[in-house]
């Protein structure tokens, strides 16, 4: 039951990628049946259209439809992603002063600068 459920599904989803595959298919099945009725040359004697004509209307036909559908699919994409944001009331907390001392004084110029490296002891290596 999962199996069929699945391939119905997948079927439904590749459907209108198949669209105009589908207008062909009529349209070579009605052929005769359209170049004798429907076509705008079907009274020439040599009728080299043999139907074409309307093939082309209908594949023009279908596109334009396809066209409309994605426009009005972008304008509900549009409609869809528009969120409410919630705000939120915080209030501003005093800062806390700490009463370290500082051991260190930056007021006045260093003493004396050093050029050397730290090296470890070479126990420890």
């Amino acid at each position: 039951m999962k199996r069929i459920l699945i391939i119905f599904l997948s079927c439904m989803l590749l459907v209108p990628s198949f669209g105009s595959f589908f207008v062909y298919t009529s349209f070579k099945l009605n052929q005769e049946e359209i170049s004798k009725t429907i076509c705008v040359q079907r009274k020439m004697i040599f009728n080299s259209c043999n139907g074409r004509c309307e093939l082309q209307k209908s594949l023009k036909k279908y596109a334009d439809n396809e066209k409309k559908m994605q426009n009005n699919l972008k304008e509900k994409a549009e409609v869809v992603y528009i969120q409410s944001t919630i705000t939120a009331n915080f209030k501003l907390a005093t800062p806390i002063q700490s009463k370290e001392k500082f051991f260190a004084s930056f007021d006045n110029k260093p003493i004396s600068v050093s050029n050397s490296t730290f090296r470890p002891p070479s126990y420890f290596i």
